[in-house]
């Protein structure tokens, strides 16, 4: 098993936490962990990204130039990296950002309407973990198990309280997620 992932959008979007959260859930379950993150000097506003690679054996090197899944969250992000994810690979999206969807043919392409759905749960800060819920539900990569300690691992001992709350979004991301 080797997932060489791309996570892009918005400074400000959980786009890096959510890569580390998927990077510490891939150390709790024994595999080779590579997370790479990168952002301008704006960060909030700003575009990010984020490389995860998860595999079972050693990684050879952490800067990758085709993806085997890119989760986009912005348009320039979109145009950025649709190319580059391996034909029969997966692109996720939230519509929210994006002006003009997704057209390879080539590809599983999949939305979720990850925004929506977070200002609906009253709480902006979990629309990451419900695209990582969408994540997990098309490619169950780490358990959920694991996910929440991870998060557990990366946020701060004050913040411990919201893991239940990034949980219920973690489900309602693999409830919503639909093939486009």
């Amino acid at each position: 098993m080797k997932e060489e992932i791309i996570i892009a959008g918005f400074g400000g979007q959980g786009v890096l936490s959510m890569g580390k959260i998927l990077a510490y859930s891939g150390l709790m379950e024994n595999k080779e962990v590579s997370w790479m993150p990168s952002y301008g000097p704006e960060q909030r506003g700003g575009t990010a990204n984020v490389t995860v690679i998860l595999s079972d054996e050693r990684i050879s090197s952490p800067v990758l130039n085709a993806f085997d899944i890119a989760i986009i969250l912005n348009q320039p992000s979109l145009e950025k990296f649709e190319s580059k994810v391996k034909p029969g690979g997966i692109l996720i999206y939230d519509g929210y950002g994006i002006h003009h969807a997704p057209t390879r043919k080539d590809i599983d392409i999949y939305s979720i309407d990850a925004m929506n759905t977070a200002i609906e749960m009253e709480n902006s800060k979990a629309f990451n973990m419900i695209v990582l819920g969408g994540l997990l539900k098309v490619k169950p990569m780490v358990t959920l198990e694991n996910v929440l300690l991870g998060l557990k691992k990366s946020l701060p001992e004050r913040h411990h309280k919201l893991i239940p709350m990034n949980e219920q979004a973690i489900l309602k991301g693999m409830e919503i997620i639909k093939k486009a």
